[in-house]
């Protein structure tokens, strides 16, 4: 059977983690807040009325792909395609292929600034296998102007995030969303969260400290990852309505 992403590639490890994921997930969080697209994601009012859900619907379709058979894979591209074509046909208007891009270059990236936030550095094979599975991914949506190669898409993630990023209306209420529904401590880690992972341009625009609060905790985080006691913090982090689907993050989808 030929898996979309092969069963020893460090992708399979980024997306089994549940901790890894919710930090790739607080990055993407603050860089779709700036997005000059992000009102397309206003425009269905799931992601304001529901971020948390919206997320774990979103991490459980990238668990689908990065885990499932070359043909199931592709039949989960392919419904996420048909999803958006159906938002861009009640709107009359087409999401731009530049926004298509800054979803795909997020999930690359911050798939790689958790990992090694919390992990080890990775070797420049294994960014090119988390750049390898998305561009697959989107080339398979037919999204246009992908790069060739990770070197390509240095330069491109570069020039997006200093084109295609600036702070809105939309920006102030989604994080206003974001604390309405984690309440005020759990939306202060998750602020905390993102300055560890967001990129210059993302803090700056965000005009967030540079240093994290929980800078000095990381380490200890790390230990209890190790005698298996991370899901008691992720479960302080999220909100306990959610905690079937914080335990699902570590396991394997079906």
């Amino acid at each position: 059977m030929e898996f979309f992403v092969d069963k020893g590639s460090v992708v399979r490890k980024i997306w089994g983690t549940g901790d890894t994921i919710l930090f790739i997930f607080a990055g993407a969080s603050a860089e779709f807040a700036l997005n000059k697209a992000v009102d397309w994601l206003y425009f269905t009012g799931r992601l304001p009325s529901d971020p948390l859900g919206r997320l774990f619907s979103t991490v459980a379709y990238a668990r689908q792909i990065v885990f499932s058979e070359k043909e199931g894979a592709h039949r989960a591209i392919d419904k996420m395609s048909a999803i958006h074509a159906g938002v861009e046909a009640k709107r009359g208007t087409r999401i731009p292929d530049w926004a298509y891009r800054d979803v795909l270059f997020m999930l690359i990236d911050y798939s790689i600034r958790s990992f090694e936030l919390l992990e080890r550095k990775l070797t420049e094979q294994e960014k090119e296998e988390v750049f390898d599975v998305f561009s697959r991914v989107g080339r398979r949506m037919g999204i246009k102007g992908l790069p060739d190669t990770f070197t390509e898409w240095l330069q491109m993630r570069e020039q997006h995030l200093q084109q295609n990023l600036e702070p809105s209306r939309f920006t102030h209420d989604l994080y206003g969303q974001y604390r309405k529904h984690l309440g005020a401590v759990r939306y202060r880690l998750l602020l905390e969260a993102q300055i560890l992972v967001m990129p210059t341009r993302v803090r700056q625009l965000l005009r967030l400290r540079p240093i994290s609060l929980v800078t000095p905790v990381l380490g200890m985080y790390k230990v209890s990852r190790k005698l298996n006691m991370d899901w008691l913090l992720k479960a302080l982090i999220l909100p306990p309505a959610y905690k079937e689907q914080i335990r699902d993050l570590d396991s394997v989808p079906a």
